[in-house]
Protein backbone atom coordinates (compact mmCIF):
# COMPACT_ATOMS: atom_id res chain seq x y z
CA UNK A 1 0.00 0.00 0.00
CA UNK A 2 2.54 2.65 1.26
CA UNK A 3 4.39 1.75 -2.41
CA UNK A 4 1.02 2.31 -4.39
CA UNK A 5 0.79 5.48 -2.32
CA UNK A 6 4.29 6.80 -3.21
CA UNK A 7 4.15 5.60 -6.90
CA UNK A 8 0.76 7.83 -6.91
CA UNK A 9 2.52 10.51 -5.21
CA UNK A 10 5.82 10.72 -8.15
CA UNK A 11 2.98 10.71 -10.72
CA UNK A 12 0.77 13.51 -9.67
CA UNK A 13 3.65 15.56 -8.72
CA UNK A 14 3.53 17.25 -12.43
CA UNK A 15 -0.28 18.23 -11.36
CA UNK A 16 0.38 18.89 -7.90
CA UNK A 17 2.80 22.01 -8.87
CA UNK A 18 0.39 23.19 -11.83
CA UNK A 19 -2.36 23.53 -9.04
CA UNK A 20 0.04 25.29 -6.51
CA UNK A 21 1.33 27.95 -9.74
CA UNK A 22 -2.57 28.24 -10.44
CA UNK A 23 -3.80 28.72 -6.42
CA UNK A 24 -1.08 31.06 -6.57
CA UNK A 25 -3.37 33.32 -9.18
CA UNK A 26 -5.54 34.24 -5.64
CA UNK A 27 -3.44 33.71 -3.27
CA UNK A 28 0.59 34.80 -4.14
CA UNK A 29 1.94 32.95 -1.03
CA UNK A 30 1.89 29.67 -2.83
CA UNK A 31 4.25 30.84 -5.45
CA UNK A 32 7.27 31.55 -3.21
CA UNK A 33 9.66 29.00 -1.73
CA UNK A 34 8.30 26.68 -4.21
CA UNK A 35 12.04 24.47 -4.12
CA UNK A 36 11.48 23.99 -0.17
CA UNK A 37 8.52 21.92 -1.27
CA UNK A 38 10.63 19.68 -3.54
CA UNK A 39 13.35 19.27 -0.45
CA UNK A 40 15.58 21.86 -1.53
CA UNK A 41 16.40 24.25 1.48
CA UNK A 42 20.02 25.92 0.43
CA UNK A 43 17.87 29.05 0.71
CA UNK A 44 17.75 28.62 4.80
CA UNK A 45 20.82 28.72 6.69
CA UNK A 46 21.60 25.43 7.90
CA UNK A 47 21.35 24.99 11.61
CA UNK A 48 24.65 24.21 13.71
CA UNK A 49 22.66 23.19 16.90
CA UNK A 50 20.37 20.53 18.06
CA UNK A 51 16.85 21.32 16.34
CA UNK A 52 13.09 20.27 17.21
CA UNK A 53 11.15 19.76 13.99
CA UNK A 54 7.75 20.91 14.74
CA UNK A 55 5.39 20.74 11.69
CA UNK A 56 1.72 22.79 11.70
CA UNK A 57 -0.04 22.34 8.62
CA UNK A 58 -1.94 26.05 8.33
CA UNK A 59 -3.28 28.60 11.03
CA UNK A 60 -5.11 26.90 13.48
CA UNK A 61 -2.68 24.02 13.88
CA UNK A 62 0.17 27.11 14.30
CA UNK A 63 -1.81 29.04 16.64
CA UNK A 64 -2.39 25.89 18.77
CA UNK A 65 1.57 24.87 18.91
CA UNK A 66 2.62 28.31 19.78
CA UNK A 67 2.41 27.81 23.77
CA UNK A 68 3.79 24.55 22.94
CA UNK A 69 6.76 26.11 20.95
CA UNK A 70 7.12 29.18 23.56
CA UNK A 71 7.73 26.66 26.14
CA UNK A 72 9.92 24.55 24.71
CA UNK A 73 12.18 27.43 24.01
CA UNK A 74 11.96 28.16 27.30
CA UNK A 75 13.09 24.64 28.02
CA UNK A 76 15.78 24.16 25.65
CA UNK A 77 17.49 27.61 24.97
CA UNK A 78 20.53 25.31 23.15
CA UNK A 79 17.86 24.36 20.27
CA UNK A 80 16.66 25.58 17.31
CA UNK A 81 13.32 25.35 16.32
CA UNK A 82 12.37 24.23 12.85
CA UNK A 83 8.25 24.73 12.06
CA UNK A 84 6.97 23.42 9.05
CA UNK A 85 3.68 24.37 7.00
CA UNK A 86 2.05 23.53 4.02
CA UNK A 87 -0.10 26.67 3.41
CA UNK A 88 1.68 30.26 3.17
CA UNK A 89 -1.30 31.61 5.58
CA UNK A 90 0.20 29.03 8.32
CA UNK A 91 3.65 30.12 7.47
CA UNK A 92 2.65 33.98 7.67
CA UNK A 93 1.21 33.37 11.00
CA UNK A 94 4.23 31.67 12.18
CA UNK A 95 6.67 34.73 10.92
CA UNK A 96 4.08 37.02 12.94
CA UNK A 97 3.77 35.14 16.34
CA UNK A 98 7.88 34.38 16.51
CA UNK A 99 8.96 37.32 15.29
CA UNK A 100 12.07 38.23 17.28
CA UNK A 101 12.76 34.06 17.46
CA UNK A 102 12.61 34.16 13.39
CA UNK A 103 15.29 37.37 13.49
CA UNK A 104 17.55 35.74 16.16
CA UNK A 105 17.71 32.70 14.28
CA UNK A 106 16.09 30.32 17.41
CA UNK A 107 13.34 29.48 15.31
CA UNK A 108 13.34 28.30 11.53
CA UNK A 109 10.22 28.28 8.50
CA UNK A 110 10.10 25.89 5.94
CA UNK A 111 7.56 24.04 3.83
CA UNK A 112 6.94 20.54 4.00
CA UNK A 113 8.17 18.82 1.27
CA UNK A 114 5.17 16.14 -0.90
CA UNK A 115 5.60 13.08 0.99
CA UNK A 116 7.41 10.97 -0.82
CA UNK A 117 10.69 9.28 0.44
CA UNK A 118 13.55 10.83 -1.94
CA UNK A 119 12.17 14.12 -0.61
CA UNK A 120 11.53 13.84 2.94
CA UNK A 121 15.04 12.31 3.26
CA UNK A 122 16.07 15.39 1.54
CA UNK A 123 14.33 17.28 4.76
CA UNK A 124 15.75 14.94 7.20
CA UNK A 125 19.67 15.02 5.90
CA UNK A 126 19.60 19.07 5.87
CA UNK A 127 18.22 19.63 8.91
CA UNK A 128 19.15 16.66 11.49
CA UNK A 129 16.33 16.78 13.89
CA UNK A 130 16.53 15.24 17.03
CA UNK A 131 12.49 14.96 17.41
CA UNK A 132 9.85 15.41 14.99
CA UNK A 133 6.20 16.54 16.41
CA UNK A 134 2.99 16.53 14.08
CA UNK A 135 0.72 19.03 14.95
CA UNK A 136 -3.41 17.79 15.25
CA UNK A 137 -4.00 15.21 12.18
CA UNK A 138 -0.78 15.17 10.18
CA UNK A 139 0.45 11.86 9.69
CA UNK A 140 2.64 11.42 6.83
CA UNK A 141 3.15 7.98 5.58
CA UNK A 142 6.67 7.85 3.90
CA UNK A 143 7.46 11.21 6.77
CA UNK A 144 7.17 8.90 9.46
CA UNK A 145 9.13 5.66 7.59
CA UNK A 146 11.59 8.27 7.00
CA UNK A 147 12.08 9.25 10.49
CA UNK A 148 12.23 5.59 11.96
CA UNK A 149 14.86 4.66 9.88
CA UNK A 150 16.95 7.58 10.91
CA UNK A 151 15.93 6.57 14.51
CA UNK A 152 14.49 10.04 14.80
CA UNK A 153 11.09 9.77 17.27
CA UNK A 154 7.51 10.93 16.02
CA UNK A 155 4.87 12.73 18.53
CA UNK A 156 1.40 13.58 17.31
CA UNK A 157 0.60 16.09 19.78
CA UNK A 158 -2.73 17.91 20.14
CA UNK A 159 -4.38 15.49 18.37
CA UNK A 160 -7.50 14.85 17.28
CA UNK A 161 -9.48 12.49 15.10
CA UNK A 162 -13.48 13.22 14.45
CA UNK A 163 -15.65 9.87 13.75
CA UNK A 164 -16.26 11.04 10.42
CA UNK A 165 -12.58 11.41 9.48
CA UNK A 166 -11.82 8.09 11.57
CA UNK A 167 -14.13 6.38 8.95
CA UNK A 168 -12.40 7.61 5.93
CA UNK A 169 -9.25 6.70 7.28
CA UNK A 170 -10.76 3.17 7.32
CA UNK A 171 -10.67 3.17 3.61
CA UNK A 172 -7.44 2.88 3.52
CA UNK A 173 -6.48 0.96 6.92
CA UNK A 174 -3.42 -0.83 5.68
CA UNK A 175 -1.47 2.28 4.45
CA UNK A 176 -2.91 4.66 7.42
CA UNK A 177 -2.30 1.51 10.44
CA UNK A 178 1.59 1.22 8.86
CA UNK A 179 1.87 5.26 9.05
CA UNK A 180 0.87 5.49 12.97
CA UNK A 181 2.40 2.62 14.10
CA UNK A 182 5.47 4.13 13.47
CA UNK A 183 4.29 6.83 15.61
CA UNK A 184 6.39 6.70 18.89
CA UNK A 185 3.78 8.79 21.22
CA UNK A 186 0.17 10.54 20.79
CA UNK A 187 -1.17 13.30 23.06
CA UNK A 188 -4.44 13.40 22.48
CA UNK A 189 -7.33 16.11 22.95
CA UNK A 190 -9.92 13.92 24.21
CA UNK A 191 -10.71 10.48 25.27
CA UNK A 192 -13.19 10.04 22.10
CA UNK A 193 -9.79 11.20 19.99
CA UNK A 194 -7.96 8.91 22.10
CA UNK A 195 -9.83 5.51 21.32
CA UNK A 196 -10.21 6.56 17.61
CA UNK A 197 -6.37 7.13 17.40
CA UNK A 198 -5.74 3.68 19.27
CA UNK A 199 -8.31 1.65 16.62
CA UNK A 200 -6.34 3.08 14.06
CA UNK A 201 -2.78 1.76 15.09
CA UNK A 202 -1.07 3.89 17.45
CA UNK A 203 1.39 2.18 20.09
CA UNK A 204 1.17 4.81 23.01
CA UNK A 205 -1.93 7.32 23.69
CA UNK A 206 -2.39 9.61 26.20
CA UNK A 207 -4.96 11.90 26.81
CA UNK A 208 -3.40 15.58 27.63
CA UNK A 209 -6.18 17.81 26.60
CA UNK A 210 -6.70 20.76 23.74
CA UNK A 211 -3.57 23.19 23.16
CA UNK A 212 -5.76 26.09 21.73
CA UNK A 213 -7.19 26.26 25.33
CA UNK A 214 -3.35 27.57 26.68
CA UNK A 215 -3.66 30.23 23.42
CA UNK A 216 -3.57 33.57 25.22
CA UNK A 217 -4.91 36.81 23.21
CA UNK A 218 -2.44 38.64 21.69
CA UNK A 219 -2.59 42.18 23.91
CA UNK A 220 -1.27 44.10 20.60
CA UNK A 221 -4.22 42.59 18.87
CA UNK A 222 -6.63 43.16 21.93
CA UNK A 223 -5.43 47.30 21.76
CA UNK A 224 -6.23 47.35 18.35
CA UNK A 225 -9.31 45.67 18.90
CA UNK A 226 -10.53 48.29 21.65
CA UNK A 227 -9.47 50.96 18.86
CA UNK A 228 -11.50 49.38 16.66
CA UNK A 229 -14.34 49.49 18.84
CA UNK A 230 -13.68 53.02 19.78
CA UNK A 231 -14.04 53.69 15.66
CA UNK A 232 -17.40 51.92 15.73
CA UNK A 233 -19.11 53.43 18.71
CA UNK A 234 -21.65 51.93 20.95
CA UNK A 235 -23.72 50.63 18.19
CA UNK A 236 -24.04 46.70 18.68
CA UNK A 237 -21.54 44.06 16.83
CA UNK A 238 -21.57 40.83 15.92
CA UNK A 239 -18.38 39.38 14.11
CA UNK A 240 -18.86 36.15 11.43
CA UNK A 241 -15.53 34.36 12.17
CA UNK A 242 -13.87 32.24 9.44
CA UNK A 243 -16.57 31.91 7.38
CA UNK A 244 -16.71 29.57 4.59
CA UNK A 245 -18.26 29.65 1.18
CA UNK A 246 -21.40 29.45 0.86
CA UNK A 247 -21.95 30.85 4.21
CA UNK A 248 -21.56 34.73 3.44
CA UNK A 249 -24.95 34.46 1.18
CA UNK A 250 -27.50 32.93 4.02
CA UNK A 251 -25.31 35.24 6.45
CA UNK A 252 -26.42 38.45 4.28
CA UNK A 253 -30.23 37.36 3.57
CA UNK A 254 -30.95 36.87 7.40
CA UNK A 255 -28.67 39.55 7.74
CA UNK A 256 -30.92 42.34 5.23
CA UNK A 257 -34.36 41.18 7.12
CA UNK A 258 -33.58 41.51 10.76
CA UNK A 259 -35.03 44.21 12.55
CA UNK A 260 -31.95 45.94 13.97
CA UNK A 261 -30.51 48.76 11.60
CA UNK A 262 -28.05 49.69 14.16
CA UNK A 263 -26.33 46.34 14.05
CA UNK A 264 -22.68 45.80 12.27
CA UNK A 265 -22.09 42.64 11.02
CA UNK A 266 -18.10 42.15 10.84
CA UNK A 267 -17.50 39.21 8.15
CA UNK A 268 -13.91 37.85 8.22
CA UNK A 269 -13.59 35.11 5.45
CA UNK A 270 -11.13 32.08 6.55
CA UNK A 271 -9.53 32.22 3.14
CA UNK A 272 -7.56 35.63 2.28
CA UNK A 273 -8.39 34.63 -1.36
CA UNK A 274 -12.20 34.31 -1.44
CA UNK A 275 -11.95 38.56 0.48
CA UNK A 276 -12.74 39.90 -3.12
CA UNK A 277 -15.16 37.64 -3.85
CA UNK A 278 -16.79 37.64 -0.58
CA UNK A 279 -16.95 41.70 -0.79
CA UNK A 280 -18.51 41.45 -3.93
CA UNK A 281 -21.35 39.88 -3.02
CA UNK A 282 -22.29 42.46 -0.45
CA UNK A 283 -22.12 45.21 -2.97
CA UNK A 284 -24.86 42.72 -4.81
CA UNK A 285 -27.05 43.18 -1.12
CA UNK A 286 -26.75 46.83 -1.61
CA UNK A 287 -25.14 46.89 1.86
CA UNK A 288 -23.12 49.86 2.98
CA UNK A 289 -19.43 48.52 3.05
CA UNK A 290 -15.81 48.93 4.48
CA UNK A 291 -12.72 46.49 4.39
CA UNK A 292 -10.68 47.00 7.42
CA UNK A 293 -7.84 47.36 5.29
CA UNK A 294 -9.12 50.20 3.83
CA UNK A 295 -10.26 51.47 6.84
CA UNK A 296 -8.47 54.97 8.59
CA UNK A 297 -8.58 55.66 12.37
CA UNK A 298 -11.57 58.32 11.80
CA UNK A 299 -14.62 56.75 13.16
CA UNK A 300 -16.70 54.49 10.77
CA UNK A 301 -20.21 55.81 10.10
CA UNK A 302 -23.26 54.89 11.18
CA UNK A 303 -24.70 54.07 7.65
CA UNK A 304 -21.92 51.28 7.33
CA UNK A 305 -23.60 47.93 7.60
CA UNK A 306 -20.62 45.66 7.02
CA UNK A 307 -17.55 45.31 8.10
CA UNK A 308 -15.39 42.88 5.93
CA UNK A 309 -12.66 41.65 7.83
CA UNK A 310 -9.48 41.27 4.48
CA UNK A 311 -6.85 41.29 6.93
CA UNK A 312 -5.00 38.58 8.29
CA UNK A 313 -3.83 37.36 12.16
CA UNK A 314 -6.37 40.10 13.26
CA UNK A 315 -8.95 37.32 14.99
CA UNK A 316 -8.01 38.74 18.22
CA UNK A 317 -8.63 41.87 17.14
CA UNK A 318 -12.07 41.57 15.92
CA UNK A 319 -13.35 39.54 18.89
CA UNK A 320 -12.09 42.72 20.79
CA UNK A 321 -14.24 44.59 19.02
CA UNK A 322 -17.74 42.88 18.61
CA UNK A 323 -20.77 41.69 21.22
CA UNK A 324 -21.17 38.37 20.00
CA UNK A 325 -19.46 36.07 17.81
CA UNK A 326 -20.53 33.61 15.18
CA UNK A 327 -17.99 30.52 14.02
CA UNK A 328 -18.50 30.08 10.56
CA UNK A 329 -18.06 26.42 9.05
CA UNK A 330 -20.69 25.54 10.83
CA UNK A 331 -23.74 26.39 8.89
CA UNK A 332 -23.01 24.33 5.88
CA UNK A 333 -22.10 20.80 6.35
CA UNK A 334 -18.35 21.67 6.51
CA UNK A 335 -17.43 20.51 10.07
CA UNK A 336 -17.15 23.86 12.18
CA UNK A 337 -13.76 26.23 13.43
CA UNK A 338 -12.71 26.24 16.74
CA UNK A 339 -14.70 28.36 19.51
CA UNK A 340 -12.04 28.69 21.98
CA UNK A 341 -10.40 31.92 20.92
CA UNK A 342 -14.03 33.38 20.88
CA UNK A 343 -14.36 31.84 24.26
CA UNK A 344 -11.02 33.69 25.36
CA UNK A 345 -12.36 37.22 24.58
CA UNK A 346 -15.35 36.41 26.73
CA UNK A 347 -17.87 36.80 24.03
CA UNK A 348 -20.84 35.13 23.77
CA UNK A 349 -20.36 32.33 21.11
CA UNK A 350 -22.96 30.86 18.54
CA UNK A 351 -22.36 27.82 16.24
CA UNK A 352 -24.14 26.32 13.50
CA UNK A 353 -25.49 22.55 13.13
CA UNK A 354 -22.68 21.16 11.87
CA UNK A 355 -19.25 21.15 13.95
CA UNK A 356 -18.49 17.61 13.90
CA UNK A 357 -15.05 18.43 13.20
CA UNK A 358 -15.07 19.84 16.89
CA UNK A 359 -18.07 18.14 18.31
CA UNK A 360 -16.77 17.17 22.02
CA UNK A 361 -15.65 21.12 22.65
CA UNK A 362 -18.94 22.10 20.98
CA UNK A 363 -21.09 20.50 23.20
CA UNK A 364 -19.56 20.83 26.40
CA UNK A 365 -19.47 24.74 25.40
CA UNK A 366 -22.79 24.42 25.12
CA UNK A 367 -23.28 22.95 28.42
CA UNK A 368 -21.88 24.92 30.15
CA UNK A 369 -23.94 28.04 28.27
CA UNK A 370 -20.55 29.51 27.28
CA UNK A 371 -22.21 28.78 23.26
CA UNK A 372 -25.49 28.35 21.47
CA UNK A 373 -26.68 26.26 18.67
CA UNK A 374 -28.70 27.50 16.12
CA UNK A 375 -30.51 25.76 13.33
CA UNK A 376 -30.29 28.23 10.34
CA UNK A 377 -28.55 31.86 9.64
CA UNK A 378 -32.19 33.41 10.02
CA UNK A 379 -32.32 31.48 13.75
CA UNK A 380 -28.65 32.88 14.31
CA UNK A 381 -29.92 36.53 14.00
CA UNK A 382 -33.21 36.26 15.78
CA UNK A 383 -31.57 34.71 18.61
CA UNK A 384 -28.65 37.41 18.62
CA UNK A 385 -30.92 40.38 18.47
CA UNK A 386 -32.81 38.81 21.39
CA UNK A 387 -29.27 38.54 23.43
CA UNK A 388 -28.49 41.79 22.89
CA UNK A 389 -31.71 43.52 24.12
CA UNK A 390 -30.63 42.00 27.23
CA UNK A 391 -27.47 42.89 28.63
CA UNK A 392 -27.07 41.16 31.55
CA UNK A 393 -27.64 38.09 29.82
CA UNK A 394 -25.09 39.07 27.29
CA UNK A 395 -22.47 39.66 29.94
CA UNK A 396 -23.24 36.95 31.88
CA UNK A 397 -22.91 34.46 28.64
CA UNK A 398 -19.51 36.04 28.16
CA UNK A 399 -17.90 35.85 31.95
CA UNK A 400 -19.39 31.76 31.44
CA UNK A 401 -17.21 31.50 28.01
CA UNK A 402 -14.53 33.15 29.68
CA UNK A 403 -14.67 30.50 32.61
CA UNK A 404 -15.37 27.58 30.02
CA UNK A 405 -11.92 28.52 28.35
CA UNK A 406 -10.19 28.81 31.91
CA UNK A 407 -11.42 25.50 32.56
CA UNK A 408 -9.91 23.25 30.09
CA UNK A 409 -5.93 25.17 30.22
CA UNK A 410 -3.32 23.31 31.35
CA UNK A 411 -2.84 20.81 27.92
CA UNK A 412 0.99 22.42 26.80
CA UNK A 413 2.43 21.93 30.12
CA UNK A 414 1.31 17.91 30.00
CA UNK A 415 1.59 17.80 26.55
CA UNK A 416 5.58 19.27 27.00
CA UNK A 417 5.82 17.05 29.83
CA UNK A 418 5.43 14.25 27.45
CA UNK A 419 8.21 15.61 24.19
CA UNK A 420 10.75 15.81 27.59
CA UNK A 421 11.01 12.17 27.77
CA UNK A 422 11.68 12.01 24.21
CA UNK A 423 14.17 14.20 24.45
CA UNK A 424 16.19 13.04 27.03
Amino acid sequence: MRILYTLIWYIALPLVLARLWWRGRMEPGYRKHIPERLGFYQSIKKPTRALIWIHAVSVGETRAAEPMIRRLMEIYPQHTILLSHMTPTGRATGAQLFQSASQSGTLLQCYLPYDTPWLMQSLLAYFKPQLCILVETEVWPNLILACRRQHIPVILANARLSARSYKKALRMQKLIHAATAGICCVTAQTDADARRIKLLGAPCVTVTGNMKFDVTPDPIQETKGLQLRRQIGTRPVMVCASTREGEEQLLLDAFTKIRHPDLLLIIVPRHPQRFDTVAQLISQYKLSMVRRSQLDNTPLSGEIRVLLGDTMGEMASYYASADLAFIGGSLLPLGGQNLIEACAAQKPVFIGPHTFNFEIISEEAISAQAACRVQHAHDLFEQATALLRTPERRLEMGQRALNFAGQHRGATARTVSVIQTWLK
